[in-house]
């Protein structure tokens, strides 16, 4: 008895790409793609938020182009695609291993379980929005104290942690009265303030993508109870957490520290 040979999974991956050079042939503009996509990282690592949003949406045209009647499920592939591409270029701007890990569980969770097909253009905006803020982490401060800039950089990386002036203090070697003033002198707000800042801006994520109660939250970012986390997270964004997550169309809150150059 002769045997049916079955093709490789090489040979059927051959197979389906010349048949897709042929196809993509067909369709004008798409030899682009890859142009416009290096367009759309530049702008989310320059933290060009409305630009970015834009050229996305030409790359979702793109691909509805040649996807027709699945172009949800191609979008929906492209977007964990797009996370992953951002997820290397944090670890390439040495964000921890494990956060630029997380970043993309992230990404492609809310994906997974919370795009539906009638909001796949919301989830675009949302991503762009979460890709920049996570970017904006990155971007090395430039104040006149190395050690002010450094503990800006390490606050980023461990906003999740309970850290106080005193930990910080203690991890760069110096008192928490020297470390309180410098801080307050070059970056123009105190080192509690900011540390409640990058923990409001990183909350608003659990609250808009997550199932998770805000008193939930609130311990999370070790806010003493969840009335304290209502009173500062409404002082930096003028609603409450509630009020955010009943709104997605309420904007995130994004710091600038005044002294900022």
């Amino acid at each position: 008895m002769n045997m049916i040979a079955v093709p490789t999974i090489q040979e059927t991956i051959s197979k389906i790409f010349m048949n897709e050079s042929e196809v993509l042939g067909q369709y004008e503009g798409l030899e682009n793609f890859f142009e416009v996509e290096t367009q759309l990282i530049y702008e989310i690592h320059h933290l060009e938020k409305e630009r970015a949003k834009k050229t996305l949406r030409i790359l979702i045209d793109m691909i509805s182009l040649r996807a027709g009647k699945n172009t949800i499920r191609e979008v929906r592939n492209y977007y964990i695609i797009l996370s992953s591409v951002m997820a290397r270029k944090l670890y390439e701007m040495r964000v921890p291993p494990k956060k630029a890990f997380a970043f993309n569980a992230a990404c492609v969770e809310m994906v997974d379980n919370r795009m539906n097909d009638s909001e796949f253009l919301y989830v675009a905006d949302e991503l762009i929005e979460f890709f920049v803020s996570i970017i904006s982490e990155r971007k090395q401060p430039s104040f006149g104290h190395q050690t002010v800039n450094k503990v800006v950089m390490y606050i980023n990386d461990e906003v999740e942690r309970d850290l106080s002036v005193e930990d910080i203090a203690k991890h760069f070697h110096i008192s928490t009265s020297h470390l309180s003033r410098i801080f307050r002198e070059h970056a123009g707000i105190t080192l509690v303030e900011y540390l409640n800042v990058r923990r409001v801006e990183e909350s608003q994520y659990y609250l808009r993508h997550s199932d998770k109660g805000i008193s939930d939250i609130s311990k999370q970012f070790h806010f003493c109870n969840q009335s304290y986390f209502t009173r500062i997270f409404k002082k930096y964004t003028s609603v409450t957490p509630k009020q955010f997550r009943d709104s997605e169309h309420i904007p995130y809150f994004r710091y600038t520290l005044p002294n900022a150059k």
